[in-house]
C-alpha cells in the first residue's frame, strides 16, 4: 500500500479501481468524464448521486454508514476519455474542510484490497476538493493524488470542467471561472486547444412536468416545497424545515392491468438492511409485522383492480432500531405474469399521520421480468432519511429472489 503526497502518482495494477473519500463528516463524492482538453463532453459525464452510472463509471452510495464512492472500470472507458477525476464536499450546505482531513482510498473493486491512500494537508476555507484523478498517460492507466481546493463548492468544480450548472432566478451570464485555494504540484502540460462551450443537459430540454435533477452543488432535493415527483435515479432527502422527518410514513404502490378485464396480482414487500448490507427481515403478504411492529403490511391485493393504492407498507421511522439502515420497497408477480402487461405502476410516501403524499415515483417503462425494486431508503450519518427512485427490474416471483440484487442496490 502507498500512503501518496499531492502530485505523486502511481501506475495502476488493477483495470477496475475504487476511490471512496471517508470523513467524520457525510461527504458528497463525484465523478467527471474529462477529455484532452480537460473539459466534459457533456452533462452525462458528471457521475454522482442523481446520476450514477455513465460509461466505465459509477457512483456508489455507502448508504450514510460508509463512505460514498467511484468506480471506475478503466477497460470500459470510452476513446477520448483521458482522466476521471473524483471530487468530494460536505454534504452540509456552506460547511468547509477546515477541521476535517478527508481520506481517498483507492482499492482494488475486484477484492477491495488496498492500493494507496491519500489525505490532502492543510485545509481549510476549501468547500470542495478534486482529491484523486485517473488518468492514461503514455497507454497505461495512473492514479495522481490531487487534493486542490475549491471556496465556492462542488458548482465550481462542475464549472470548471464544462457542467452546466444552472443559477436559479438569476440573468444570464458567464460563469466567472472557479478560483482553485491550494493548487498541488503538478507537471507542466503542453498547450491545450480552447475548451468547447459546455454542452446543455438532455434534462434541460425535457417537458415541464419532468423535473430535471438539482443542478450540482445546490443540494439534495428536499420537501420544503411540498411533493416531490421523482425520476429513476433521483433522491429525495426526507427533511423539511431543515428538520429531519423522524416520523409515520406510508408507502403506497399500485398499478393497474395494461388490458382490460384481465385481473393481475401483485406482492408489494420491503426489504430491511444492516450497515454491511446484510438481511434484517421482509415484510410482505406473508408476514405483515416486522421489526416489532415498526413495519407493518396493509395485506395482499389479488387483482390491482380499484381507486387508490392497491398495497400500503406503513414504517415509523423513529422506532426502527439503529441497525436498520436501508430499506427496499419492491413488487412481485408471483403468479408469473410479467411487467409488460402492467400499467401504470407507482410508488408514492404519504405522511403517516395527515396522510399528505411527499414524494411520488411513476414507472414509465416496464421490462418482461417478475420483479422491480421501486425505491430505496437510506438512513444517513445525521439521522435524516433519502428516498431514491430505483425501477430496476429483477427476475424473481417473491421477495425471497430479491433479497440479494437489492442488497447490491443499497
Amino acid at each position: 500500500m502507498t500512503a501518496m503526497t499531492p502530485g505523486s502518482n502511481i501506475p495502476l495494477s488493477a483495470a477496475r479501481v475504487t476511490v471512496d473519500v471517508a470523513a467524520p463528516v457525510r461527504l458528497d463524492v463525484s465523478g467527471l468524464l474529462l477529455t484532452a482538453d480537460g473539459k466534459v463532453r457533456s452533462d452525462d459525464d458528471f457521475i454522482f448521486y442523481n446520476q450514477p452510472s455513465g460509461p466505465g463509471v459509477t457512483y456508489r452510495s455507502g448508504g450514510g454508514t460508509s463512505p460514498d464512492a467511484i468506480v471506475v472500470d478503466t477497460a470500459a472507458v470510452p476513446p477520448g476519455i483521458e482522466k476521471i477525476v473524483v471530487t468530494a464536499s460536505p454534504d452540509a450546505a456552506g460547511q468547509t474542510f477546515q477541521g476535517i482531513e478527508p481520506t481517498a482510498t483507492l482499492r482494488n473493486a475486484d477484492d477491495s484490497s488496498v492500493l494507496a491512500t491519500f489525505t490532502p494537508p492543510q485545509l481549510g476555507a476549501e468547500t470542495a476538493l478534486v482529491i484523486v484523478e485517473i488518468y492514461l498517460r503514455g497507454g497505461q492507466w495512473k492514479a495522481r493524488a490531487v487534493g486542490q481546493g475549491y471556496a465556492n463548492g462542488l458548482a465550481g468544480i462542475a464549472t470548471d470542467f464544462g457542467v452546466t450548472v444552472e443559477e436559479p432566478a438569476a440573468p444570464a451570464q458567464t460563469a466567472a471561472p472557479a478560483q482553485p485555494v491550494s493548487p498541488p504540484p503538478a507537471p507542466p502540460q503542453p498547450p491545450v486547444a480552447p475548451p468547447a462551450p459546455p454542452v446543455s443537459t438532455p434534462a434541460a430540454a425535457a417537458a415541464p412536468a419532468a423535473p430535471a435533477p438539482p443542478a450540482p452543488g445546490a443540494g439534495k432535493i428536499n420537501l420544503d416545497k411540498g411533493r416531490v415527483s421523482l425520476q429513476k435515479n433521483q433522491t429525495v432527502s426526507l427533511v423539511k424545515g431543515g428538520r429531519p422527518l423522524l416520523s409515520q410514513v406510508r408507502m403506497g404502490l399500485g398499478w393497474e392491468p395494461a388490458y382490460r378485464g384481465k385481473d393481475i396480482d401483485l406482492d408489494a414487500s420491503v426489504i430491511a438492511y444492516g450497515p454491511q448490507r446484510n438481511h434484517i427481515d421482509s415484510c410482505y403478504f406473508g408476514k405483515l409485522q416486522i421489526i416489532g411492529g415498526a413495519i407493518r403490511h396493509s395485506g395482499d391485493n389479488l387483482t390491482g383492480e380499484g381507486g387508490g393504492d392497491d398495497e400500503v407498507i406503513a414504517v415509523d421511522l423513529g422506532r426502527l432500531p439503529q441497525e436498520v439502515t436501508g430499506l427496499v420497497f419492491t413488487v412481485n408477480s408471483f403468479s408469473g405474469q410479467k411487467f409488460t402487461e402492467v400499467a401504470k405502476a407507482y410508488c408514492r410516501l404519504l405522511d403517516g399521520t395527515t396522510g399528505e403524499e411527499l414524494v411520488r415515483f411513476d414507472l414509465t417503462s416496464a421490462e418482461p421480468q417478475t420483479g422491480v425494486m421501486m425505491a430505496k431508503l437510506i438512513r444517513q450519518f445525521s439521522g435524516e432519511w433519502e428516498m431514491t427512485a430505483m425501477g430496476d427490474f429483477v427476475k424473481s416471483r417473491t421477495v425471497r429472489g430479491m433479497v440479494k440484487p437489492a442488497a447490491q442496490a443499497l
